[in-house]
C-alpha cells in the first residue's frame, strides 16, 4: 500500500530519531528549563532573524493555536479567518472552548484576501450596534494554508498593515511552515513572518519530529505568564527536553528545510506525473499538498492501492483528493503512485 495520507503519520526522521535515543537516559531539569530547549530556542532565533524573540516548545499543533489565541485575545475578542481555516474546520471548536468565536470569512484559494479583511474591518466598525458583537482582535493565518497554497509578501504585508491600523494581533499556525519556506514558489521568508507577526509556530510534528510546535512570539512580545497559560491548558510536558532535542536536531546543519525541499520536490514531481497523466487540478498548490480531481469510481479503484484524503465533492460523479508528500515519502513510492495514475 503506497501512502500519500499525512505528513505526519510516520515517527521522526532518523536524525531527529537519533537525537532522542543519545538523550534518552539523561537526566534533565524538567519542563523545558534544560539546556536543549535553551540551545533549540537560540537556533530558532536565529533562524528567524530575531535576537529578542521569545519561543516556547509545546506539544501540538491544537494546543498551539488555542494558547495563543486565548493568551493574546481580550476576552471579549474574536480571531478572524479564511472558512477554510484550520481553526475553523479541524479543531473541534478548541478556540471556542476558551471563550472566544472564530469568524470565518470568505476565502480565495485557503487564503484570506486583505480586500475581504478590510471590508469586514470597515463594515464592523460602520455598524452603529457593533458594541453588542465579538470584537475582531485577531487574524488568523496558515501558511501554507490548508489548500497547499501560500501567501506572497505583498499579501501578508498587505494583511499585517491592516492589523496595525486596527489593533488586531497577527497569528500564523506555521504547522507545515517548512513545506512553504521551501517551496520554489514562496517569496516570503522567514524574516518577513517574523517581522510582520505577533507570533507565529514552527510546526515539527508534520516536518520531521516525531510530535511538537515551537511558538515564536518576535520583539520579546510573548504574554506574561504565558508559561502557566500552557501548563494550565494541558500544552506543558514535563519531559519538556523531548521537545528541545528534537527541535535542536531539526535546526542543525539545514534539516528543517531539507526536509521541506525534498518533499516539495517530490510532490511537484507527483503532480507533473499526474496532469501528463490527464488528471484535472482542483488546486494549483505548490506546496507538498497536491489536490486532484478523479471520478469517483476511479478514486474507489486506486483506494486499493494507495492510501490518501478524499477532499471533498466536485459534482455527482468526481469528487477532489488529496496527495501529501512527507520526510519518509521515497521517490519509488512517487514513481509506482504516478504509474497507477496513468493506469499502469
Amino acid at each position: 500500500m503506497l501512502f500519500f495520507q499525512n505528513d505526519y503519520s510516520e515517527g521522526a526522521h532518523p536524525q531527529v530519531l537519533r537525537a532522542l535515543a543519545d538523550t534518552n537516559a539523561l537526566s534533565l531539569p524538567g519542563y523545558g528549563t534544560d539546556e536543549y530547549c535553551e540551545r533549540a530556542a537560540k537556533k530558532l532565533r536565529a533562524f528567524c532573524g530575531d535576537a529578542e524573540a521569545d519561543v516556547s516548545f509545546v506539544s501540538g499543533g491544537t494546543q498551539a493555536n488555542l494558547l495563543v489565541l486565548s493568551a493574546l485575545l481580550r476576552r471579549y475578542e474574536a480571531v478572524l479567518c479564511a472558512g477554510t481555516g484550520h481553526i475553523n474546520t479541524h479543531e473541534a471548536g478548541a478556540v471556542e472552548f476558551t471563550g472566544h468565536k472564530v469568524i470565518p470569512l470568505p476565502g480565495r484559494e485557503g487564503k484570506l484576501p486583505p480586500e475581504v479583511l478590510e471590508a469586514y474591518l470597515e463594515r464592523f466598525y460602520a455598524d452603529e450596534t457593533h458594541s453588542h458583537m465579538p470584537f475582531p482582535g485577531m487574524v488568523y493565518l496558515s501558511h501554507p494554508t490548508e489548500l497547499g497554497t501560500l501567501y506572497t509578501k505583498a499579501e501578508l504585508s498587505a494583511l499585517a498593515a491592516l492589523c496595525r491600523r486596527y489593533d488586531l494581533r497577527l497569528y500564523i499556525d506555521g504547522a507545515r511552515l517548512g513545506y512553504g519556506l521551501a517551496s520554489p514558489a514562496s517569496d516570503l521568508g522567514i524574516g518577513d513572518i517574523a517581522a510582520c507577526c505577533d507570533a507565529f509556530s514552527v510546526g515539527g510534528t508534520k516536518v520531521g519530529a516525531l510530535f511538537g510546535e515551537a511558538l515564536v512570539f518576535p520583539r520579546h512580545g510573548m504574554p506574561p505568564h504565558f508559561d502557566t497559560m500552557t501548563k494550565q491548558q494541558g500544552a506543558m510536558l514535563a519531559k519538556g527536553r523531548l521537545l528541545g532535542v528534537q527541535f535542536d536536531a531539526l535546526f542543525t546543519d539545514g534539516l528543517y528545510l531539507q526536509i521541506g525541499r525534498q518533499a516539495v520536490e517530490l510532490a511537484l514531481e507527483l503532480k507533473a506525473a499526474a496532469l501528463k497523466a490527464g488528471l484535472e487540478l482542483f488546486i494549483d498548490s505548490p506546496t507538498n499538498q497536491q489536490f486532484f480531481v478523479l471520478d469517483n469510481g476511479r478514486i474507489a479503484a486506486l483506494r486499493k492501492e494507495a492510501a490518501f484524503n478524499l477532499w471533498e465533492p466536485v459534482d455527482e460523479r468526481r469528487s477532489a483528493i488529496r496527495l501529501v508528500t512527507g520526510w519518509a515519502t521515497r521517490r519509488e513510492d512517487v514513481e509506482a503512485l504516478a504509474d497507477l495514475l496513468r493506469g499502469k
